[in-house]
């Protein structure tokens, strides 16, 4: 795989955008946003979209422990 050149990582990086933002107004209802996840596809590099898709799961988990706190886990063994 070679280097994507500056316009082809703007692309991606739009594409990626305008999908997150989709699904940040969509909030639980992703299939408004399939025409952008097929660009967003389209645009860029399949390692690429992999690291996206993980980093968008761990800062939406960031900012829930952020607003929700960190809640202790019901230990499901009895003493």
């Amino acid at each position: 795989m070679s280097a994507p050149t500056a316009e082809e990582r703007k692309a991606c990086w739009g594409a990626r955008d305008q999908y997150w933002q989709c699904l940040d107004k969509q909030d639980k209802d992703s299939s408004e946003c399939q025409k952008f996840r097929k660009e967003f596809e389209g645009s860029c590099p399949q390692q690429w979209i992999k690291y996206f898709d993980k980093r968008r799961d761990f800062l939406k988990y960031k900012e829930k422990l952020q607003t929700e706190g960190s809640q202790p886990q019901e230990s499901t063994t009895k003493l």
